[in-house]
């Protein structure tokens, strides 16, 4: 008996420390993240060009017009971002990063964390970072739920899609900025936008 119950009583002490051991989910837990969208308003966003974007069950939506950003308005240097999207097979977006003039966006002014499942050249389609980081084999997003990651961290910048890391690249081009959500094409949903600066 006396047997039986240390063992339990191991057991038991060894399962408490492997939760305790067990590492923190990623994400949008802990001090230090602010949320960027609440699913109920379109939160605090510069909006740029005139994608058509709207509150629909909980999640930012655009699917119309000839593009556009939703903008920070606050600027970044380092940070990590937590992000949640839904795009279909014909989507073109994305989320820039470090836009140091938020009115001029583009792939050759901001790093551009790309979703675009059916871009021509698909080493810089879902995952890449456009012009810095390709990636291969190119993860496709269209028709689910996926996650980013993004960090920018000095001059190392990290992406991690649905907790695989498609990028891990150092590139001081861009030091500091706005980040936007894109809509280029298609249909894009953006949901449980944080950010926590570093």
């Amino acid at each position: 008996m006396i047997r039986a119950v240390t063992t339990t009583v191991a057991l038991l002490a060894a399962g408490f420390a492997a939760i305790q051991l067990a590492p923190q989910a990623v994400g949008q837990t802990g001090p230090g993240w602010v949320t960027l969208t609440d699913g109920k308003t379109m939160g605090d966003w510069n909006s740029t060009g005139e994608a058509n974007w709207r509150i629909e069950d909980g999640a930012l939506v655009a699917d119309k017009g000839k593009g556009g950003h939703l903008v920070t308005k606050n600027s970044y240097k380092n940070f990590q971002i937590n992000a949640e999207f839904w795009a279909d097979e014909e989507a073109n977006s994305g989320i820039f990063i470090r836009c140091k003039d938020p009115t001029a966006i583009g792939a050759r002014t901001c790093y551009e964390v790309n979703i675009f499942d059916k871009r021509p050249d698909p080493s810089y389609g879902t995952g890449s970072i456009v012009y810095f980081a390709e990636v291969n084999p190119m993860p496709k997003a269209a028709g689910k739920w996926n996650t980013f990651e993004i960090t920018a961290d000095g001059r190392h910048l990290v992406v991690v899609l649905n907790g695989q890391k498609t990028v891990d690249i150092r590139n001081g081009m861009f030091e500091e900025g706005h980040f936007t959500l894109q809509y280029g094409a298609g249909v894009i949903k953006f949901r449980k936008v944080a950010v926590k600066p570093l």
